[in-house]
């Protein structure tokens, strides 16, 4: 088993760098005279790469880590005047720090190219389109597209926003380096739970007690305060607020709702737990 999973990360490197490498050669030949556009280029361009590894490895969880993997590489991408250079590091530190963290919790929890993800062995039973189909455009393209949309607030923030650092960037901070704390206290406190958990035990401890996806709201709160940053950055940017608020709707409207499914459908007590403990935003429990 072990070298099995050695095995799998080394693919996963391997399909990583050579996505990477295709995206700096497909940036280099369009040039930074549109710097959005040649970064979803490229940005496209690398997760077309890594399908055909997955589908080469018959394994659609070879993408999962994409999306913490992408974000950092097109902030820098997008680093130059006049943006603010303090700014700059703030943000890219910020960045790069939830991008670790949750790349490392993806590792720590992948047993390896002989797993996939349940939704996407649900997605292959249920869809109604060729499921190559179905990988590429929602597996793949799909979050590669949410993701870039909510990287939009990282341009202005790295690469236009020209207003000195104020009380709003220092909101911003607190948003973004809180959320990346609340999501990584949740996974460390799921991950502990899941060493000693009983069959049908249902997370209620810490966040858990207070949340039933804390962190996906550390998640969703992460991608507001890069908003934030844009804000701060350069107001006519306001509109980048799509980004967020593409990405909390997956989270609310496709992501919880199918893990709450699956959590009805598993666990004999979720029903009277979903109505002490609300979804996402915290509040004391109610006593069932």
């Amino acid at each position: 088993m072990g070298s099995s999973r050695a095995r799998g990360f080394g693919i996963v490197v391997l399909t990583y760098l050579a996505a990477l490498a295709l995206a700096i050669a497909v940036a280099a030949i369009l040039g930074r005279d549109a710097p959005i556009l040649t970064a979803f280029v490229a940005d496209c361009a690398a997760t077309l790469l890594v399908f055909a590894a997955s589908v080469a490895f018959a394994n659609a969880s070879l993408y999962d880590p994409y999306w913490s993997v992408a974000p950092p590489l097109i902030g820098l991408y997008w680093v130059g005047a006049p943006a603010v250079p303090a700014r700059q590091w703030l943000v890219l530190v910020l960045v790069f720090a939830w991008a670790i963290r949750l790349t490392a919790n993806w590792a720590r929890g992948w047993p390896g190219l002989h797993h996939q993800d349940w939704r996407y062995d649900m997605l292959r039973e249920t869809a109604s389109a060729p499921y190559w189909l179905v990988n590429l455009t929602g597996i793949h393209f799909f979050p590669t597209l949410i993701v870039f949309v909510g990287c939009l607030p990282l341009y202005a923030a790295l690469g236009v926003g020209a207003r000195p650092l104020g009380f709003l960037d220092g909101l911003a901070f607190a948003v973004t380096a809180g959320s990346i704390a609340l999501e990584g206290i949740a996974d460390e406190q799921l991950r502990a739970f899941n060493r000693t958990k009983q069959p049908g035990e249902i997370c209620a401890r810490g966040l858990w007690g207070w949340s039933r996806h804390p962190n996906y709201l550390g998640e969703m709160g992460f991608w507001w305060g890069l908003w934030l940053f844009a804000l701060a950055a350069e107001p006519a940017w306001y509109w980048s607020a799509i980004g967020p608020l593409a990405i909390t709707v997956m989270f609310v409207a496709a992501s919880i709702p199918m893990l709450e499914k699956r959590s009805l459908e598993r666990r004999p007590g979720y029903a009277e737990h979903a109505a002490c403990v609300p979804a996402v935003l915290p509040r004391r429990p109610r006593v069932s």
